[in-house]
């Protein structure tokens, strides 16, 4: 059996006892129905892993013991930056958690002229922390110690124009560049994917004014959820760790 990895967002030390937190003791004890003495993986967003051992399991909650602590060198070089226009049901969900797998660093979800998702203010929160822990739930599958960050969502345009040093991208079947062309990213990428419906032409007329280059991923016309995956382990095959 493979050993589970759990999110524990705490300082972590070896020779430490600790119990874990709600989510992390409610799946550890209630759905895996692991029993004193089992092993684990504790992470808390940094460079290390922490295996730890159950020390008790009870109705209150799992206390574990880190016995060490070891570097989890996975992340890829290239940082990448995904802007997402949110999409409909669960293909937010699956992008978002298919993309942690595949590297992302940090995640934006937008508002397009063309997004098919209304989200009132009060929801927002909710939202993101929602997208949260499908990244977290991603990177305890996937053995990375960091957790991407999900941003709160907002406007494609006020996300274009933040300052940043980063490759700015956006998908284009008539684009100048295609993967093999691109300049290497020096400070990382910033990706944007656009809605099911694509960006209207004013907005792809701002990307071009906010410095985005447009990439070409192939003849055909992808699903925003497929464009964002395939664009992403695209990169990585070139200037990550995808080999």
């Amino acid at each position: 059996m493979r050993i589970p990895r759990i999110y524990e967002p705490a300082p972590l030390s070896a020779g430490q006892i600790l119990s874990l937190g709600e989510d992390g003791a409610n799946h550890v004890g209630r759905v895996l129905r692991m029993q004193p003495g089992q092993e684990l993986v504790l992470f808390n967003g940094g460079d290390h892993d922490y295996p730890a051992v159950i020390r008790a399991v009870t109705k209150k909650g799992v206390e574990v013991e880190v016995t060490a602590m070891t570097a989890n060198p996975v992340e890829s070089p290239l940082a990448i930056h995904l802007g997402q226009v949110i999409s409909r049901g669960e293909k937010m969900d699956f992008t978002i958690q298919k993309s942690v797998e595949l590297g992302v660093t940090v995640i934006t979800p937008l508002f397009s002229e063309r997004c098919g998702v209304k989200l009132p203010a009060d929801r927002l929160e909710k939202k993101r922390e929602q997208w949260q822990k499908i990244v977290i739930s991603a990177c305890e599958q996937c053995g990375r110690s960091h957790v991407p960050e999900v941003r709160m969502p907002m406007e494609l345009a006020d996300w274009m124009s933040e300052p940043t040093d980063e490759l700015k991208l956006n998908l284009h079947p008539r684009a100048e560049y295609s993967i093999q062309t691109l300049p290497v990213p020096e400070h990382g990428v910033r990706l944007l994917i656009g809605p099911e419906g694509g960006l209207s032409e004013q907005e792809i007329d701002d990307t071009v004014k906010h410095g985005f280059k447009e990439m070409l991923l192939g003849p055909r016309v992808l699903r925003t959820e497929t464009a964002a995956l395939t664009a992403i382990t695209a990169l990585q095959c070139r200037f990550g760790d995808l080999a």
